[in-house]
């Protein structure tokens, strides 16, 4: 009788030594097998070398012996399965483990910011990303609709200024009430849940830290790093010690006044938006271009939105020094910056510099090499099957970390679900990756799903692809004459395939809204026609799309007079 920790060990040495494997020395059992290398567990042949391996990556090594006649017998672990990380993904598959009444537990641990803020269970999303970003989005909508009640008869004296600190303590309040309510959901499945650091520190064994500094050991059969990333920082004097990220953002304890953003992402874009809606003084510093990895025709017309709305940009600089003027909440920053074309420095005073270069996978501090977890060294992703199944086969990854794969709440939790429900449950769906919608929330709304135009154009040529586009102007802003003909729609169609549409993209209010319904149609392979053949709701944004009848490459104009 084996246990399967035993038989993995014993497996891996049987396939690490060359030729025929010897019982004992000078004795060799005769088999039938023509495979140069054939394997012995316990004197007793349970395959060739190719079978074997197989079912060694695959982390199935116990099925073998079991047609062969083993026994296995369970081993002891403290848990069936263990999640470092408790954000979305961490959290959805460990609450889908225990329907099937398995072991779990949840380590999550937030290591404080360089200016010392940390946050409750619930991850990036809930605590310093979509969550209290999309609300104070809103609060900066709601001050766009001020402005326009006017037109539409409503009559006010009262002088309308915002109140920072309202703001941030109604976040922060719903924001704790959901960091709460993940604990009791945990208690109520029973996953146990620790406010520890995760670290692998041997084979099936993870060592826990808490904020005292006690250790505690845990063994499980499997694990699944769902780690997320943090914010990256600039590596230039002052910025740790002075400039705040994403993570410090949303917790500020008092207003920012006036704000440089420094990076050109989706998350730069989105609060450089909600700050200047608020009525702040904001100007973003872009090293390269906007909203990398995203549509650029689409990209370029937020940027140039967004400057007609008063935020200031600095193109092609990037800040080499940060120090303080004046101590304060805000206290006063210079920033001194060097272009990227030349030699050119320039300096600016600001109350807040808000770093939003890029993220950084949280897997370099967690153990892994102790347990031969490949990661890309550059970046620091986990490389994983179609299955979220790392190098090392009882442990697995979903969300941000995951190389090559998108970075959104939902694909986490869904991967985190499905891969729980294949691991005890029997199923064999997986994850995909493929047309999923996401918005970003700029100041007029982003909402994208499928291929952008350039990645289209490269995977199947420009010939093969035909774009329709139009802009378009909401019937809600004619009333106070505002901002038409930015609003824009685009399609994207594969001219090989009966015109399947292959990207989508909206530029306009409540894009995610729009997005998300279309998103179901080009999943089910939706054509051109298809779209044409739609009957619109009038009088509303997404009605566009069925409409859509200038293509790009025949140069017509796609101007509207009125919605």
């Amino acid at each position: 009788m084996l246990c399967e920790e035993r038989l993995n060990a014993e497996i891996q040495k049987k396939l690490s030594t060359e030729g025929p494997q010897k019982q004992e020395e000078g004795q060799c059992e005769v088999t039938a097998e023509t495979s140069p290398t054939v394997v012995f567990v316990q004197e007793k042949q349970i395959g060739d070398h190719e079978k074997t391996l197989k079912a060694h990556k695959e982390g199935k090594p116990q099925k073998l012996l079991e047609m062969n006649g083993y026994t296995l017998v369970p081993h002891s672990y403290d848990y069936d399965l263990i999640v470092i990380g408790g954000g979305s993904g961490g959290l959805a598959a460990a609450k889908e483990a225990a329907k099937y009444e398995k072991k779990v537990l949840v380590l999550d641990f937030v290591p404080p910011t360089p200016l010392g803020n940390s946050w409750g269970l619930g991850g990036t999303c809930v605590n310093v990303g979509c969550i209290p970003k999309k609300l104070m989005h809103q609060a900066a909508l709601l001050g766009q609709a001020l402005q326009d009640s006017r037109k539409f008869g409503w009559q006010f004296t009262e002088e309308v200024k915002h109140n920072w600190m309202t703001m941030t303590e109604s976040v922060q309040n719903y924001i704790g009430s959901l960091n709460w309510g993940y604990r009791v959901a945990l208690r109520e499945k029973k996953v146990t849940y620790e406010n520890a650091y995760g670290e692998f520190v041997g084979p099936h064994t993870v060592k826990a830290t808490n904020k005292r500094g006690v250790e505690k050991l845990y063994t499980a059969e499997r694990f699944l790093i769902a780690t997320g990333e943090r914010p990256r920082y600039l590596g230039i004097p002052g910025d740790k010690e002075y400039c705040i990220s994403s993570d410090d953002l949303f917790s500020l304890p008092y207003c920012p006044g006036k704000t440089l953003v420094v990076g050109a992402s989706y998350v730069a874009l989105e609060c450089a938006g909600f700050l200047a809606g608020l009525g702040l003084d904001v100007t973003v510093m872009v090293r390269s271009i906007l909203l990398r990895g995203f549509d650029q025709d689409i990209a370029n017309k937020i940027g140039a939105y967004m400057e007609e709305h008063g935020i200031n940009f600095i193109r092609e600089f990037v800040p080499i020094k940060v120090e303080q003027v004046e101590e304060g909440t805000p206290g006063r920053l210079k920033v001194t910056a060097k272009s990227t074309k030349g030699t050119q420095i320039i300096e600016g005073e600001y109350n807040t510099v808000l770093l939003a270069i890029g993220r950084d996978a949280c897997t370099r501090k967690i153990g892994l090499d102790k347990v031969g977890v490949k990661i890309n060294e550059k970046t620091g992703k986990i490389p994983v099957n179609d299955e979220e199944q790392t190098n090392v086969p009882y442990i697995y990854a979903v969300g941000d970390i995951l190389q090559d794969k998108l970075e959104l709440t939902p694909v986490a939790i869904r991967a985190g679900r499905l891969l729980v429900q294949r691991l005890y449950a029997g199923a064999t769906s997986k994850c995909d990756y493929v047309n999923v919608p996401t918005t970003v929330f700029t100041p007029l709304e982003y909402g994208a799903c499928g291929y952008s135009e350039e990645t289209a154009v490269e995977k199947f040529g420009e010939e093969n692809v035909e774009v329709y586009h139009s802009h378009f102007w909401p019937l809600e802003w004619t009333v106070p004459s505002r901002d038409n003909n930015k609003c824009y729609a685009k399609i994207i169609c594969n001219i090989q395939d009966n015109e399947r549409v292959i990207g989508f993209h909206v530029l306009g209010p409540n894009a995610g809204e729009v997005t998300q319904g279309f998103a179901a149609a080009i999943k089910c392979g939706i054509t051109k026609e298809q779209l044409d053949s739609t009957i619109g709701i009038h009088p509303v944004c997404a009605e566009i799309f069925t409409t859509l009848s200038v293509t790009k490459r025949s140069g017509e104009s796609t101007l509207q007079a009125g919605c």
